[in-house]
């Protein structure tokens, strides 16, 4: 495995209300030096929640996404408040955006968006065992739930709604960790 460059400076260029942007100057094994940008990841970091309904069916979400300005379809996800755990955080998430909590929840992996300039991570949780309970959010409006089978991956790509990587990857981590009896 290569030696991770030296930081010899770092500095905050701008910082908004949810990003900040952060310069490195780097130093690589073999002398090289660069500077690079990211965004640093802040806050106790965020979830995405595979939560099934039942053993073949997933709940998802249709909520405005503002980068896009379009509703998209994907799952419930969010950051983890100040004083939750990862899986604390995934149920809050799940019954705000969902309308369920989930009496058992598995950490299955972990996502990154674009680890070369961001160093946000989202733990990927499945959860089972539903039970109804809405919990007030902060979105503008409540969020559509919409079950989808996961034997139908196939057909919920294609759609033009469904571009958001993140559930993407998650659905397809879940329903592979599922068939192989790992979980």
């Amino acid at each position: 495995m290569p030696k991770l460059p030296v930081i010899h400076a770092s500095r905050i260029l701008g910082e908004g209300t949810r990003f900040a942007v952060e310069q490195l100057d780097l130093e690589f094994s073999n002398g090289e030096r660069r500077t690079y940008e990211r965004m640093p990841g802040r806050g106790r970091g965020a979830v995405i929640v595979v939560a099934l309904l039942d053993p073949d069916t997933v709940l998802l979400i249709r909520e405005y996404a503002c980068g896009l300005h379009a509703y998209e379809l994907g799952l419930p996800k969010g950051r983890v408040e100040h004083g939750e755990d990862l899986l604390e955080g995934a149920n809050r998430e799940l019954k705000e955006e969902a309308g369920y909590g989930a009496r058992r929840l598995r950490r299955i992996g972990t996502l990154s968006l674009a680890p070369t300039y961001m160093a946000h991570q989202t733990a990927v949780v499945l959860a089972e065992d539903l039970y109804p309970e809405r919990l007030p959010g902060d979105e503008p409006e409540e969020p559509e739930v919409v079950p989808w089978r996961l034997d139908d991956l196939s057909s919920l790509i294609q759609r033009e709604d469904v571009t958001e990587g993140r559930s993407i990857a998650a659905l397809f981590m879940a329903r592979e960790l599922l068939r192989s009896g790992a979980l």
